[in-house]
């Protein structure tokens, strides 16, 4: 066989593998035997072998699997993966469907698709030109991690789009989806494991998380995962509505629900609602609620978004999974800031899947609300599917009940005196040197969304901070490889691992530094806030209350707090002994050519903006050196005014602001407006 054999033959190989994979993976309907399938794929793997210049990112020989990564890179999400509002009763839902009506001033049931909504992880693709080119996690909804290669390996994603019967491919798709473990694929995963003695999975979702991020992608191509697609993560001129929307991406050959239904009115989603809940367990994937979209892409515009959700969609949340156990006792925990939280020790009993043996009691008033003591019988759930929690006491009326539980008045971990502030729900330790806070300050440092420090976990921690090894979070790179060797189930190549991650953790951005430091009430979204309203650490140590208020999304509680952190000499030094550690924050990405346009001027955005979101345009004005608000006042210098306009541009003429319409906010940023002068 010459090579223009071979290249026509590859060319049929891939077609006819690729409808096999389709019709196996997606529609459960195949055409040939294993061993047939097998046959072909060895026949295209060997001329791929014999002729390299056939080799292609696409072929399905792919799936299988490459040489592992050292990490994964860093992925900015073209549009922010946002986060849906929760409702838990038909009276939410229906308070949801009454506002809609409100803000879009009609008279007509609005048409909405239902969904169910997976229990999954979510996942972004982009394809260029009908081929595969990139994957990546949601991370913290503006940058994920990028997991192409271990996509590349899950058989119901197409590695090239399909034309679909009535139009081409087109030249760039962002789509959004979840990977999944089906609940039969879980069990023999599991049992699988159990057999050569190894760690089983919790539950699927987590089995799913796991494999969707092993650096190995052929660990992942090892694991049963699929998927289905529902959302776009960039503007699709093909469709109008989400009903399109799901057909058009089944033409394109990637896999969607056979679930979602178009509903008129509130009545019907209700109806679905009901319908999906009697057959939970029924469906051959786990799902936990339905999600409601208003299904024209028109009015979805018109809706908008809200903080780091959709006005337009709602998840409504099937009940919870819940187990009756018995309290053991309950003990008293330390967190990073020194409150004290009673958690309950349980008879270990499975709840959605997880096995819970500890559940939290929130505080000492929530305690007394619901009465728990040791020896009860208690409804335990997972909050949110995620934290367990005790609902309530099923046997309050036993006789014998212990005394109700209290508060101890000193620290349980150091001794400390513990303080109770006149109208706080929380408990708190005395001493700022109390080792649980220093523990859970660690943890909080060495996290995911901070400063990410692989083999640092809670162990580890214990011994550093027993052993008086490290006082805070500087003293960890001061750690060399012979001190960590000698540690615990520490031996030289784990140590090396840990020196190795410790200087890796060096190169970070602000927003993750500034998480890190563990400041009160300043999570991951709050520390992006302060990263791009500050651009270094000194402006914002330096800046007061009424500089941090001015930055949309900073209330008064959080400006107060992280005033407080940066006036206590402690925490001062802490972050001058971390950047001489050689802590490199790198400040948030700058505007081409380092303009700052903006530099120092408060911006009010008002109406909507067609070439980006509202999130989106606060960043940009943030790397154009402006603060956004979102008040127009005697301090505003300038207005950002979209379509639809109210009052905020009212009020900004009336005052003589300076008005610029959407052509004008593109043009100062040095982008290109895609969008005609009006």
């Amino acid at each position: 066989m010459n090579a223009k054999q071979a290249a026509r033959r590859v060319e049929r190989l891939r077609r006819e593998i690729r409808e096999h994979d389709h019709r196996y993976y997606v529609l459960d309907d195949p055409l040939v035997s294993d061993a047939e399938y097998d046959e072909l794929m060895r026949e295209l793997v060997e001329l791929e072998r014999r002729f390299p210049e056939l080799d292609s990112d696409d072929s399905p020989s792919r799936r299988v699997g490459g040489r592992p990564l050292d990490s994964f890179a860093s992925f900015r999400h073209p549009t922010p993966m946002l986060s849906l509002q929760n409702v838990f009763g038909d009276d939410e839902f229906l308070e949801f469907d009454a506002r809609l009506q409100r803000e879009l001033g009609g008279k007509e049931e609005i048409e909405y698709m239902a969904e169910p909504k997976l229990d999954g992880v979510a996942l972004e693709l982009v394809y260029e030109e009908g081929k595969l080119t990139a994957a990546a996690t949601r991370g913290d909804g503006l940058t994920g991690e990028l997991v192409t290669e271990n996509a590349r390996t899950i058989r119901v994603i197409p590695l090239r789009l399909e034309t679909p019967p009535a139009g081409t491919v087109p030249r760039r798709l962002v789509v959004r989806g979840e990977v999944i473990i089906k609940r039969r694929d879980f069990e023999r995963l599991n049992a699988r494991a159990a057999d050569r003695g190894e760690k089983t999975f919790a539950n699927p979702r987590n089995a799913a998380a796991g494999s969707l991020r092993q650096l190995d992608s052929r660990i992942t191509a090892s694991r049963p995962l699929s998927a289905f697609f529902y959302a776009a993560g960039e503007p699709v001129a093909e469709v109008e509505s989400q009903r399109e929307f799901l057909d058009y991406l089944a033409a394109l050959g990637l896999p969607v629900n056979p679930l979602p239904r178009l509903c008129r009115g509130p009545e019907q989603v209700l109806e679905f609602y009901r319908e999906l809940l009697a057959r939970r367990f029924e469906l051959p994937y786990e799902v936990d609620g339905v999600v409601i979209k208003v299904n024209s892409f028109a009015l979805q515009r018109r809706l908008g978004e809200i903080s780091r959700s959709p006005r337009w969609a709602v998840a409504y949340k099937l009940p919870p999974v819940q187990r009756t156990t018995t309290v053991r006792k309950i003990v008293v925990q330390v967190g990073r800031t020194g409150q004290l939280t009673p958690v309950a020790e349980l008879e270990p009993v499975p709840v959605g899947g997880v096995e819970v043996s500890r559940a939290t009691l929130h505080n000492q008033d929530e305690v007394e609300r619901k009465d728990v003591r040791p020896g009860d019988r208690v409804l335990v759930q997972r909050a949110g599917d995620v934290i367990p929690e005790v609902v309530k006491v099923v046997d309050a009326d036993r006789p014998g009940r212990p005394p109700p539980f209290r508060m101890p008045e000193s620290c349980p971990v150091c001794g400390a005196r513990v303080v109770h502030e006149q109208g706080q729900a929380a408990h708190r330790c005395s001493n700022v040197n109390c080792p649980a806070q220093l523990k859970a300050t660690l943890r909080h440092f060495a996290g995911r969304g901070a400063l990410d420090i692989e083999g640092l976990g809670e162990k580890l921690i214990d011994q550093l901070v027993e052993r008086g090894l490290v006082r805070d979070a500087a003293d960890l790179y001061r750690l060399d490889r012979k001190t960590l060797a000698g540690l615990e189930r520490m031996g030289e190549k784990s140590a090396t691992n840990l020196v190795e991650a410790l200087e890796r953790s060096k190169r970070t951005s602000l927003a993750r530094f500034i998480f890190a430091l563990g400041i009160r009430h300043v999570g991951e979204h709050v520390a992006g806030l302060l990263a791009r309203a500050f651009g270094g650490l000194e402006a914002l140590a330096e800046a007061d209350v009424e500089r941090l208020q001015a930055i949309d999304g900073i209330g008064p509680e959080v400006a107060e707090s992280i005033r407080v952190f940066f006036g206590q000499p402690e925490n001062r030094r802490l972050v001058k002994r971390l950047l001489a550690a050689g802590i490199e924050p790198r400040p948030p990405e700058q505007v081409a050519g380092g303009k700052r346009p903006l530099e120092g001027q408060t911006v009010v955005l008002t109406g909507t903006l067609s070439s980006m979101d509202r999130r989106t345009a606060k960043e940009l004005i943030g790397r154009l050196g402006g603060k956004v608000s979102s008040a127009v006042s005697g301090k505003t210098d300038l207005v950002v005014a979209g379509d639809r306009a109210g009052s905020k541009l009212d009020k900004a003429r009336r005052l003589g602001v300076r008005v610029i319409d959407e052509v004008e906010f593109l043009e100062l940023a040095g982008r290109q407006p895609m969008l005609p002068r009006s």
